[in-house]
Order: C-alpha cells, then sequence, then structure tokens
C-alpha cells in the first residue's frame, strides 16, 4: 500500500491524471483510498475524488469521516451519488443516506426496489448507535424440521448470493421467530439425514434490537463472535451484525476516547478551514483557562509567604506534578474501566479503597524522597516537612479524584474521557497549592 500511495503522490505531483484513476480503482482498497483522501488538503482531495469509479465511490464514502465526507457529497453529481448507493449493504446505506440532501435521500430511495427499500426502512427506523442501526437484514434463514440436506441444496441454489460475512444460518420458527443458529461446519461434517433441530446451537443468543452498540460490540469482544442474531421484543428476527460493523464500532469509540482528552471531535478533518479549527477548539481553551485562574488565585492567596522565601516558588511546581501524574493513572484507569462496564455501585467502595491506599503509599515514598532532597538542597528541614505533607495530601486527593470525578461525570451524562482531565488537573493544582503554601504560611511565616 505505501509503495502504490507514493506512486499515486508522485503521479499528482506530475499531473498524469490518468495513472492516478488507473492506481487508485484498481490498486487499491476502498479502505485505503479513504485514509489517502482525508491525509490530501481540500483541493487535492476533491481533485482525487472525482478520479475515483462511482462504483466503489459509496464504499469509499464509508471509508472517511463525516467532515471529509460532507464535502465529498457535495463536489458529487447526484446521478454519481445515486449509482455510488448501489452496492452499498443495507447498514451501510443507511448511514450514508442520512448524510445526503433530502432531494437526494428521497431520489435513492425512489431508484430501490421495493424489498431493498423496505429493508432500509426498518434499518432507518432504529436509532443509528443501537443493534438496530447496525444490523444488517440480508440473513439466510432455514426452519428446524428440515434435513441438512434439504438445506445443502437450498445453499446450492443461493449460490453467488450468500452475503458477505455468512458463517452460520439463522433457524426460525413459521412466525420468523429466532431459535438458535446453523454452522456451516455443522452442515459439511454431520450426517445429512440429520435435521436442523438436531444439529443447531441454541446457545447463541440473539441481540436485542434496542442495544446499544457498545454493548454490542462488548458482546462480540467477549464471545468470539463473527455474526450475531438481532431480534425485537416478541424474538422476531430481524436481521443480523456482523464483525466488520463491530470493528468499526470498537475503531471509533477508541478515536473517541483518544480526541476526548484533548476535547476534540473523532469527526474532525485534518485539514478543515482554519476558523473552523479554531472555534471548536477555543472553547477547550476556555476551560483550561479557567482552571488555570483558579490555581494562579490560590498561588496569588500566598504572595506574601512566596515573596519570603524563593525556595517556595521553585519546589512549588513538583507538588501539583505529582499528583496530576498520580491521578491520571487512577482517572486513566476508572475511565477505561467504565468503558469496559467492570465498574458499577457493587465495586466502587472496594476500588476507591484500593487506589486510596496506592496514593498513600507513594505518597509516603516519595513524599520522604522529596524531603531528603529539599532538605539537602536548601538546609532546612522545616521546608523539607512541608513539602512532605503536601505531597503526601495531594497524592490521596488525587487518587479520590481519579475516582470519583469519572464515576460522577458518567452518572450525569457528561462523557469522562472529554472532561475528566481537566477537572482532575485543576484539583491537583488547586490542592497541591494550596496544601503546600497554606502549610508554609503557618509553619513559616
Amino acid at each position: 500500500m505505501t509503495t502504490t500511495l507514493s506512486a499515486i503522490n508522485q503521479a499528482l505531483e506530475a499531473g498524469t491524471l490518468l495513472h492516478v484513476k488507473k492506481l487508485l480503482n484498481h490498486a487499491l482498497h476502498p479502505a485505503e483510498i479513504g485514509h489517502f483522501l482525508e491525509s490530501l488538503p481540500p483541493a487535492k482531495r476533491v481533485l482525487v475524488w472525482e478520479l475515483i469509479d462511482p462504483d466503489i465511490g459509496g464504499d469509499v464514502l464509508m471509508e472517511v469521516n463525516d467532515e471529509v465526507r460532507a464535502v465529498l457529497i457535495k463536489a458529487t453529481q447526484p446521478k454519481d451519488l445515486i449509482q455510488a448507493t448501489e452496492n452499498l449493504d443495507t447498514d451501510d446505506l443507511a448511514d450514508l443516506i442520512q448524510d445526503l440532501p433530502t432531494a437526494l435521500s428521497n431520489e435513492v430511495l425512489q431508484s430501490m426496489d421495493n424489498q431493498n427499500r423496505q429493508r432500509l426502512e426498518k434499518v432507518l427506523s432504529y436509532p443509528e448507535d443501537s443493534a438496530g442501526g447496525l444490523m444488517n437484514t440480508d440473513t439466510v434463514t432455514v426452519r428446524a424440521d428440515v434435513t441438512l440436506d434439504v438445506v445443502q441444496r437450498y445453499l446450492r441454489r443461493l449460490r453467488g448470493k450468500i452475503p458477505d460475512q455468512t458463517d452460520s444460518l439463522m433457524v426460525v420458527n413459521r412466525s420468523d421467530q429466532y431459535l438458535g443458529v446453523l454452522l456451516f461446519s455443522d452442515i459439511l461434517t454431520n450426517e445429512q439425514d440429520k435435521s436442523v433441530a438436531e444439529t443447531m446451537l441454541h446457545e447463541v443468543e440473539a441481540l436485542p434490537v434496542d442495544m446499544s452498540q457498545h454493548e454490542v460490540a462488548k458482546r462480540f469482544e467477549q464471545r468470539d463472535l463473527v455474526s450475531a442474531p438481532v431480534v425485537d421484543e416478541t424474538g422476531q428476527l430481524l436481521g443480523r451484525i456482523t464483525i466488520d460493523d463491530v470493528i468499526d464500532v470498537i475503531r471509533d469509540e477508541a478515536e473517541h476516547s483518544l480526541m476526548s482528552m484533548a476535547g476534540l471531535d473523532e469527526e474532525n478533518d485534518m485539514f478543515a478551514p482554519v476558523l473552523d479549527s479554531t472555534k471548536k477548539r477555543s472553547a477547550w481553551l476556555a476551560v483550561n483557562l479557567l482552571t488555570a485562574l483558579m490555581a494562579s488565585w490560590v498561588i496569588g492567596l500566598f504572595e506574601g509567604t512566596l515573596s519570603q522565601f524563593v525556595a517556595l516558588a521553585i519546589l512549588m511546581p513538583i507538588v501539583s506534578s505529582m499528583g496530576g501524574v498520580a491521578g491520571s493513572q487512577t482517572l486513566t484507569i476508572v475511565i477505561r474501566g467504565l468503558a469496559l462496564g467492570q465498574v458499577s455501585n457493587v465495586n466502587t467502595r472496594t476500588l476507591l479503597a484500593k487506589e486510596l491506599a496506592i496514593g498513600a503509599l507513594n505518597g509516603i515514598l516519595w513524599s520522604l524522597f522529596v524531603a531528603a532532597i529539599t532538605i539537602a538542597w536548601f538546609q532546612s528541614y522545616e521546608i523539607g516537612i512541608i513539602i512532605a505533607i503536601a505531597m503526601l495530601i495531594n497524592l490521596v486527593v488525587a487518587a479520590l479524584s481519579g475516582v470519583l470525578i469519572p464515576i460522577m461525570m458518567d452518572k450525569i451524562g457528561i462523557d469522562p474521557a472529554l472532561a475528566g482531565s481537566v477537572m482532575l488537573t485543576a484539583v491537583t493544582d488547586i490542592v497541591g497549592f494550596m496544601a503546600f503554601l497554606g502549610l508554609a504560611a503557618l509553619y513559616l511565616v
């Protein structure tokens, strides 16, 4: 892939667009094209997009982030967009059609046959981040009372029409209620006169249509699923979710966590207009400025003490920095636990007690170490004792905050990955400065 992308870039620089078109449409996978488009500046991006065959255009659009997709859609002729949607799976089309202009969405719906339109409308009726929004309706079903020989003959008739990522058949009754799954491996290795009921797996639990995509991904991960059935509240089979869609969910959640720590959106375009990017980032900077001003205000309360003891100004960042790092470690562990569903009301107290114990032990260890350095550096036992006590206090508070801040944010519906680190930094800075300078004001002045 790297060699091909290098060749495309060289061809773009040389202006040999026919060569670029050939490489794009015959040497790269749609996912690789999408990744390449996201790495291009806007002008080149639109130029390259126009060289992509509309037959694979829909797959490429599914591989780029929302901001880039909006730009590409705007730069595409309606007839080409309609052509791009023709080869998409129902679940992918459901995602794409919501980004199209209303008039164009209606054209896409009208261009579909009645069966596919009904399938699409069914998927669109569910929230995008639910099992219903993720599912594809292209399931192959069989009845429990037929033999494996009948199933094999049925599959031969479907040659070339079996959906991708199909590792099993869904077993249903006459009312289309889900009963279990029949693995392809069992069809091939069992006696042909055995019935589906004797061979199928009953323990493969169906996913409720309203299950969140986060829970769906967790189920796939825990049970090593390749595909899973989706049912409504009556147990009727609606469709299936495949591993390729779940991988997308896992990737999106990972990107969300990473970008949220900087206050950014995972859908941000790296080459978005300067003013748009400035607006998005300024809100986060404003929050950080507010917390920094609060910390500075605390320092200002002890201006007199700092002016008398220069050593305090030199040592002060150590207390806040150690608290910030220790708190971030706890915060990261708790956010991960919340994301994986491992933190609940049942174990919160145990987790809090453990992290407080770690904070206290680390506080004792490193406060003694820093105290020894301080005494040797400034020849002052008083300052050494003060920084030791302040550091112990801050590390314990950091552990407490690292547990409680994300849990409280999660309960009130705020993403801990988005705001947790800012709140934690504010707490450790303010408490660290207050403890260190406050103790100094009490015992040195």
